[in-house]
């Protein structure tokens, strides 16, 4: 029989808190009489993660399950493997570093139950170094202003989704932080709790500059699928349009100077009004074909796994 909520656990390096872990959603699912499957995906961990994890899944069949993958992956990629395995119709997301409290779980499965779709928590008071903080939230006011979806902390772990929220998004590069921007744009409804955020206990945060940079550039493309999935000639277009006619302007104006006997051969003007010409028309398609291609025709399952242990079929 398949379980009504299923917990996705991505984790590197966090052998100490498995097991605490898995306790604590144990201990807050129980109550509310619903069945459930805690799915751990070790990303390439160097402790004895993996080790723990697999102990737990043989401790608890039916009830943790591991999926080991080949090496680090990145968040987005352990997520879309847990995903891809799933048997509970509600999903959860949280961290597995003891920072996001199970004890909040009944209050997401109550917001799902009043008619959202997607649930984020939005950590209000975080306990997190100033240089973790700050940008978190200058991200989240510009996720905001580009996507139109309306949460206070997007970049939250804790999250609660209804199962066909994730068959409707497909996961690359980083973008699982936009995963409540993508199910908005499916037209799902998204709403957010504020939730407890306790201090780090063990081990060390993998938050660093890299991220954030690669966050906005997730964010643009969230900004630019959000707005012209549908209709990207609306924003490559006018660009490569008004380049072209540029070019046009400038070639025109050389062709009168031309006719009326002057020398325009090794004028630079020349030179830049047929390069706006080309690259107005070669922009039409550029970042246009490379984003699409990799949104709607890449690689559908951007992780190895090495092995699995509590499913069907194991390999190991």
């Amino acid at each position: 029989m398949s379980p009504s909520i299923s917990f996705v656990i991505p984790f590197v390096d966090e052998e100490p808190t498995l097991a605490e872990l898995c306790a604590g959603i144990a201990a807050a699912t129980g109550p509310t009489g619903r069945s459930f499957e805690i799915i751990l995906v070790d990303d390439g961990s160097r402790d004895a993660g993996a080790a723990r994890a697999a102990e737990l899944a043989a401790s608890h069949p039916g009830e943790v399950r591991l999926i080991e993958l080949r090496g680090n992956f990145g968040k987005s990629a352990a997520l879309a493997a847990g995903f891809e395995r799933v048997r509970g119709e509600i999903v959860f997301t949280l961290d597995a570093d003891l920072q996001d409290d199970p004890r909040e779980i009944p209050r997401f499965l109550a917001a799902i139950d009043d008619g959202l779709d997607v649930v984020s928590g939005y950590k209000k008071t975080r306990h997190d170094p100033w240089h973790k903080v700050l940008p978190s939230r200058i991200f989240n006011w510009l996720v905001r202003r580009l996507t139109g979806v309306r949460l206070h902390d997007i970049n939250c772990g804790f999250k609660c989704y209804r199962a066909e929220v994730l068959r409707d998004v497909r996961l690359y590069g980083e973008l699982h932080r936009f995963i409540p921007a993508l199910a908005a744009m499916n037209r799902f409804r998204v709403g957010e709790i504020v939730v407890e955020h306790h201090p780090r206990r063990h081990g060390v945060s993998k938050f660093g500059a890299g991220r954030f940079f690669r966050g906005l550039m997730d964010l643009l493309t969230v900004a630019f699928l959000s707005k012209y999935l549908r209709k990207p000639l609306h924003f490559f277009g006018w660009i490569g349009t008004l380049l072209f006619l540029a070019g046009l302007a400038i070639c025109g104006h050389l062709t009168v100077v031309w006719l009326s006997g002057q020398s325009i051969g090794q004028r630079p003007l020349l030179t830049l009004g047929v390069l706006l010409i080309v690259i107005g028309v070669q922009v039409l398609a550029t970042g246009l074909i490379a984003e699409l291609v990799v949104h709607v025709a890449g690689d559908r399952r951007p992780y190895r796994v090495r092995r699995t242990v509590g499913f069907d079929g194991d390999r190991g």
